[in-house]
């Protein structure tokens, strides 16, 4: 049986099937988490872990002595108000600690818009939405430590994630979706099981210092994987707007970058076969297990 000692910066869904999934390989797994509730001791699948309070502003002082104490730390709490709240309140002390593996979950956002285009770890990067600006800054800062420290880093771009739990067909079930006109806007896509696969990957096959991909093999528009969804429901009729008629204004900004996310780096580096390689495989197996 393996050991690992490691703090979850926010507990998501990403970071909860990760745990998930080292779990399940049968480590002894020592786990401390942040969120914005108070600070107590938690139980996730059987474990019982050390949740400390961090709100953005305020944070349990107590975390910071766990820091010091975990060797693998990863990430996940997004930009706030253009700052990283993480490299804000905490990284003196995690560049002081010894901790053997870094990884912080960024977003393809930061590539921007490329027209419907191929783009890969050393494409240009050109984020559309202040979030992405902010991401792209942190993984910036990240990297210096590496080439100023030797600082065990590795950088996961994650394109949209959908789940068993959320996704089209849970959206297509409740009545959540419009069908939007919007011709050649590519986007990639990444179930969280392939996600948690690959950081345990990563857990005994790591290089510092390094960008991946993760997106699964099919970038497809939208409406593609969406009528392909109704299709799985027998849902014959759904609404169709115009991006100008959306109200939700993250949605809006979603449709002003469209791109095609390559991910042989990262398949090639980690030799990993995806469970999921496409949105029909996901959606299938949504459909079959628990719609």
């Amino acid at each position: 049986m393996k050991n690992i000692n490691i703090f979850c910066l926010g507990f998501g869904q990403v970071a909860k099937n990760f745990i998930n999934k080292i779990i399940s390989e049968n480590y002894s797994v020592i786990l401390s988490t942040t969120s914005r509730s108070e600070t107590s001791e938690k139980i996730f699948n059987g474990l019982k872990y050390q949740n400390y309070k961090f709100n953005g502003k305020k944070f349990d002082e107590r975390l910071i002595q766990k820091l010091t104490e975990v060797d693998h730390v990863l990430v996940s709490v997004p930009p706030n108000e253009g700052e990283d709240l993480i490299i804000k309140k905490f990284l003196s002390i995690i560049k002081n600690s010894n901790i053997k593996w870094i990884t912080y979950l960024s977003a393809t956002s930061v590539y921007g818009d490329h027209k419907g285009s191929w783009v890969d770890e050393s494409s240009e990067t050109k984020p559309t939405s202040d979030s992405s600006n902010a991401r792209l800054k942190a993984e910036k800062y990240w990297l210096s430590l590496k080439k100023k420290k030797n600082f065990p880093i590795q950088i996961f771009r994650l394109s949209g994630i959908y789940s068993n739990e959320n996704n089209i067909l849970t959206r297509l079930k409740f009545g959540d979706v419009k069908l939007v006109n919007q011709k050649d806007h590519y986007f990639s896509r990444i179930h969280v099981e392939d996600i948690s696969n690959i950081l345990f990957e990563s857990l005994t096959k790591f290089k510092s210092g390094e960008i991946y991909n993760l997106s699964d093999d099919k970038p497809a528009p939208s409406m593609e994987v969406t009528l392909y969804g109704a299709k799985l429901l027998n849902i014959k009729h759904i609404e169709r707007i115009e991006v100008k008629d959306i109200k939700n204004e993250m949605l809006k900004n979603f449709y002003k970058d469209s791109k095609k996310v390559n991910n042989k780096k990262m398949k090639e580096f980690f030799n990993y076969s995806f469970k999921f390689p496409t949105y029909v495989e996901g959606l299938n197996h949504i459909r079959n297990n628990f719609i």
